[in-house]
């Protein structure tokens, strides 16, 4: 089964709230998906925002998750979705149903370190990943994949 990685930033973590950028990589670290994504209900996340950096008029132009909801289910089906927090950035996205599995990065990563779970900067510095650009969909994702490509030679 092939593998992909999937990351997101939202306007907050409660379950209204909603993303506002998505990234899908393949194995390769290649973009299947790297867009921002306007939301429909909020109009300001100034909390996430501080977060991540996205702002409402980042978003001005960028499609809506419906808009690319067709785009998302491709990328993912019948496809291993490996996400860092995985119950998380489920709940955001009925198109991982089309998913072949969806497995958590941060909760294997705890089993393998024998710890509770861990941040992603955190699971990188131990694997020894250097990165920048944390909380941008992109990098988190191929921080993602360094840390899935370690566990699984573990």
């Amino acid at each position: 089964m092939k593998t992909v990685y999937l990351d997101t930033e939202t306007t907050g973590v409660s379950a209204d709230d909603e993303i506002v950028e998505i990234t899908i990589i393949d194995d390769d670290g290649e973009p299947l998906i790297n867009t921002l994504v306007k939301p429909r209900y909020h109009t300001s996340w100034p909390d996430a925002q501080r977060v991540h950096g996205i702002a409402p008029i980042d978003l001005r132009h960028a499609p809506t998750q419906s808009q690319i909801s067709d785009d998302i289910r491709k990328a993912v089906k019948g496809k291993r979705v490996v996400i860092y927090n995985a119950p998380y950035d489920s709940k955001y996205l009925p198109e991982l149903e089309d998913a072949g599995e969806v497995r958590c990065a941060m909760r294997e990563f705890a089993d393998w370190n024998k710890s509770k779970w861990i941040n992603l900067t955190n699971a990188t510095k131990i694997v020894g990943y250097e990165w920048e650009g944390a909380h941008r969909a992109l990098a988190d994702t191929k921080a993602l994949r360094a840390v899935w490509h370690f566990l699984q030679k573990t």
